[in-house]
C-alpha cells in the first residue's frame, strides 16, 4: 500500500505515536485501539489519548521526538476502512474532518509551535460513529492490517 510505504519513509528518529479516538462511538474508536494494540509492541513511543490528546501534549514535548504520528478517525470522504497518510504541508487545521476537530487542530497547533518535529496525521475513514461499542467489519480489517504493518515493520526496525 503506496500510503504506508510513505509513512515508513518518515518514521525517523525518535518516533512518538499518539492514538485517538473514543471507544463508545464505534468506528471513532480505531486511533485508540490501534494505540492500544500497539504499546509494548513497537519501538516507538505509544500513547493511547482516547478523546483527550491535549492530555498528553506535554509529555510528548518531554519525550522530544523527531516524528509524531497521529492516528484518529477521520471522514474524508473515502471508503470506509480506507487509510490515508497527511504529512508536511498537508498537515493544517483547515483539512481534517476528525470527530475531534477541535482538540485536534488545537493539538497539532501546540506541537508545532513546540516541537521541530515531522507531524504526520494517519486517518481511517469511518462507516459509524453512532453511539455503539464495536467497530465496523471494514474499520475492524483497516485495525487489524494497520496493527501487522507496524509489527512487521518493529520487527524489521529491531533486526
Amino acid at each position: 500500500m503506496d500510503t504506508l510505504r510513505e509513512l515508513q519513509d518518515r518514521l525517523k528518529g525518535r518516533v512518538v505515536i499518539l492514538g485517538i479516538g473514543n471507544t463508545l462511538r464505534g468506528d471513532d474508536a480505531i486511533g485508540s485501539l490501534l494505540a492500544a494494540r500497539l504499546k509494548g509492541r513497537v519501538p516507538y513511543i505509544v500513547y493511547d489519548a482516547g478523546a483527550s490528546p491535549e492530555n498528553y501534549l506535554g509529555k510528548i514535548v518531554k519525550d522530544a521526538p523527531d516524528t509524531v504520528v497521529i492516528i484518529d478517525s477521520a471522514d474524508f470522504g473515502a471508503k470506509a476502512g480506507e487509510v490515508r497518510v497527511l504529512t508536511g504541508p498537508e498537515v493544517t487545521t483547515t483539512n481534517l474532518f476528525s470527530t475531534h476537530n477541535a482538540s485536534i487542530s488545537l493539538s497539532i497547533n501546540y506541537l508545532k509551535n513546540n516541537l521541530r518535529a515531522d507531524i504526520i496525521i494517519l486517518m481511517i475513514q469511518p462507516e459509524s460513529i453512532g453511539l455503539v461499542d464495536k467497530l465496523s467489519r471494514r474499520a475492524q480489517e483497516a485495525l487489524d492490517l494497520l496493527e501487522g504493518w507496524f509489527s512487521r515493520l518493529a520487527n524489521n526496525v529491531e533486526s
